[in-house]
């Protein structure tokens, strides 16, 4: 984002700087004071994230980041401040704390709003990509995209999605609890939400009784029938697998989970 692009949300929102800036391929992100008040501001620079605002918007709080001002390209937030992270919880042998978060916080997220919907992608088009690559480097990748078939023709429970909810897109907002950040606004079966939390912390590849008993803890705190759960995390696994080779990455972790779910399945 340009300085011209900043100098209107400043001057339009009352911002001042509290931060150093930092850009990605699909945003702008700036840490800012709104009047007392620790924000962040982010300015998105793709479709995907320009989505992701109007969900922010659309949740109004709920389960998400409380959102300060809003005008589809850009949206301001609350900045989280407590450090504890969800991340280091589950690597200092907390797993089960972090899952039963992690799991409210989605249950949140999905409870219907009468309010009429922001715009969505559905999860059709959002594994759009797993069909090429399973063409192309077979392996596990064909599994998943035969397990994502039967997923998608079938949909069970159909909710507003999150479509990226890991242990860093969760955090702690002291009095008011863990909220959401960061969604992709999507719309499909609610499984799908619980899928890469077993790709997760970040470069972490878990052991087969790390999943195991992930499996187990968020079936029940998530309510969701362990073969289904197990089918979206091989299917979320593939497509996340697709995207690492898509851009020239080593999908090492995605790979593995992809593996695990496929023996349980097998197993079951």
């Amino acid at each position: 984002m340009n300085d011209v692009m900043f100098e209107r949300y400043r001057k339009g929102w009352g911002l001042k700087p509290d931060g150093v800036p930092r850009i990605t391929e699909s945003s702008y992100l700036m840490p800012v004071r709104f009047g007392a008040i620790p924000a962040m501001l982010k300015v998105a620079v793709s479709a995907e994230e320009i989505r992701g605002n109007g969900l922010m918007s659309w949740w109004n709080g709920k389960g998400a980041a409380p959102v300060l001002a809003y005008d589809r390209q850009a949206i301001l937030l609350l900045r989280a401040l407590n450090p504890i992270s969800l991340s280091e919880m589950s690597r200092n042998d907390d797993d089960d704390r972090a899952c039963q978060i992690i799991c409210a916080v989605i249950d949140e997220l999905h409870y219907p709003q009468a309010a009429v919907l922001p715009e969505l992608m559905p999860l059709s088009q959002w594994f759009a990509g797993l069909a090429p690559a399973a063409k192309q480097h077979g392996g596990i990748l064909i599994d998943a995209l035969s397990v994502a078939n039967q997923l998608l023709t079938t949909p069970q429970g159909e909710v507003v999605l999150h479509g990226d909810i890991h242990h860093e897109n969760i955090l702690d907002f002291g009095e008011l609890g863990w909220r959401a950040i960061d969604p992709k606004g999507l719309i499909g079966e609610r499984g799908f939400d619980y899928a890469n939390v077993f790709c997760n912390p970040l470069g972490c590849e878990p052991s087969a009784e790390q999943f195991h008993q992930r499996l187990a803890l968020i079936s029940r705190y998530a309510r969701l029938e362990p073969r289904r759960l197990l089918m979206w995390i091989l299917a979320w696994c593939g497509l996340s697998a697709s995207w690492f080779l898509e851009d020239g990455e080593d999908p090492k972790i995605p790979l593995a989970v992809a593996r695990l779910a496929q023996a349980k399945l097998t197993q079951a």
